[in-house]
């Protein structure tokens, strides 16, 4: 059966676990109130181990089968909400001014937890699973501090797996692909230096915003010149500032911000070698300094080709078929994890609805029966007892 029965019967319960953690979101580390909600549900489940505090706010839950056997796959969600003041207009909105969860972290910890629920019930697999709720997924890598603090070896996890809703799949289809899926996410701030005066007199100056807007557009040539056309980047600059907000006076700085998104770590480094080289060369040629700041972020998220496989067949049997997804630009730090231990991270369809990140986004409830169901066929799957 495509969808169990059992879950399909939970999702009042879960849905209505999703819109009270919708109602109070919180940000990367600080996901107290949500972690103790999570911890107390696991405990009630009666799981083997309910662990808290792991990356300050995340929660390991443990769950042994009836069956004998040596292997733990680890099932990861993240908790963690955005700084986005909601527009949605539902009744569980966000109660917390300037914060919501918009990119639906509300529904992977439900959907995970009504897998907790139905596993610790069960029991039907040989050897541990471990469900893992990380905070500060957006852009506070809670994932690289849970593998730093040692959980793999913690709980002895040798496989691991992930899940993402996506507006525009249909609701409860999946979507995956292996190889590089995600990028790796890195940020850079380029402070520009010249010679500030008036306005009317700019030949006395060296006119930092002129400087700037030259970079601005020379660092769109890494992208159409420099990397091969087969290959993926985003540079993109989001902010420009300097240090005047008068009308009629040149700035002596310029400061500029944004972001560089890469599937391969060649190209990873030739962005970065090409932003200082353009940005200072620029510069000089104006009479001008400019200082580049490259911070590397999330690394590319990598799907392991055979867990990948495990991936799909679940997918297979709870919605009949599995698509195969796009590159994504955007970044996920659950690629920490998959640098540790094979693994995979699928996309379960949210439908038609405004995408994440958006103030009118929400998660869509019709898609825990499959997401659950998703969770608890890889489980099972991968921990299949041994045939008598």
């Amino acid at each position: 059966m495509p969808v169990r029965n059992r879950l399909a019967e939970m999702q009042p319960e879960i849905a209505g676990w999703r819109r009270h953690l919708h109602e109070h979101p919180e940000l990367l580390f600080d996901t107290v109130r949500t972690g103790a909600f999570v911890a107390a549900r696991l405990t009630d489940f009666g799981c083997d181990e309910v662990v808290t505090g792991l990356a300050r706010t995340g929660v390991v839950g443990v769950i042994r089968g009836r069956h004998p056997g040596g292997r733990t796959v680890g099932l990861r969600a993240d908790m963690d909400a955005l700084p986005i003041a909601e527009a949605t207009g539902v009744v569980h909105a966000s109660k917390t001014p300037g914060v919501m969860h918009a990119c639906g972290h509300d529904g992977h910890t439900a959907m995970l937890l009504g897998a907790a629920k139905y596993l610790a019930e069960t029991r039907n697999f040989a050897g541990t699973v471990v469900v893992i709720f990380q905070p500060a997924e957006e852009g506070g890598g809670g994932g690289k501090v849970m593998v730093d603090e040692g959980m793999m070896e913690r709980f002895g996890i040798d496989e691991i797996y992930g899940m993402h809703n996506w507006p525009g799949l249909p609701t409860g289809q999946f979507a995956i692909r292996p190889g590089a899926f995600f990028a790796a996410a890195d940020q850079f701030r380029i402070e520009v230096r010249g010679k500030g005066g008036h306005a009317a007199k700019p030949h006395e100056t060296i006119d930092t915003t002129v400087v700037a807007c030259h970079i601005v557009l020379a660092l769109q040539t890494i992208a159409s010149r420099n990397v091969d056309p087969t290959e993926q980047i985003v540079v993109s600059v989001t902010t420009f500032e300097t240090d005047s907000r008068a009308h009629n006076v040149i700035p002596n700085l310029a400061k500029l911000g944004g972001t560089v998104r890469t599937l391969d770590p060649e190209v990873r480094d030739l962005a970065e070698r090409r932003m200082r080289e353009i940005a200072e060369a620029t510069a000089q040629a104006f009479g001008a300094t400019a200082e580049l700041t490259y911070s590397r972020g999330y690394p590319v998220m990598v799907n392991s080709e055979v867990e990948t496989g495990h991936a799909i067949a679940a997918a297979e049997k709870v919605s009949g078929g599995c698509a195969p997804a796009p590159l994504v630009m955007g970044g996920e730090d659950f690629a920490f994890m998959l640098n540790e231990r094979p693994g995979a991270y699928i996309l379960v369809g949210n439908g038609d609805t405004a995408m994440v990140h958006h103030p009118k986004y929400d998660f869509n409830d019709d898609a825990i029966p499959a997401g659950c169901s998703w969770w608890v066929e890889i489980a099972e799957s991968r921990l299949a007892p041994a045939a008598s």
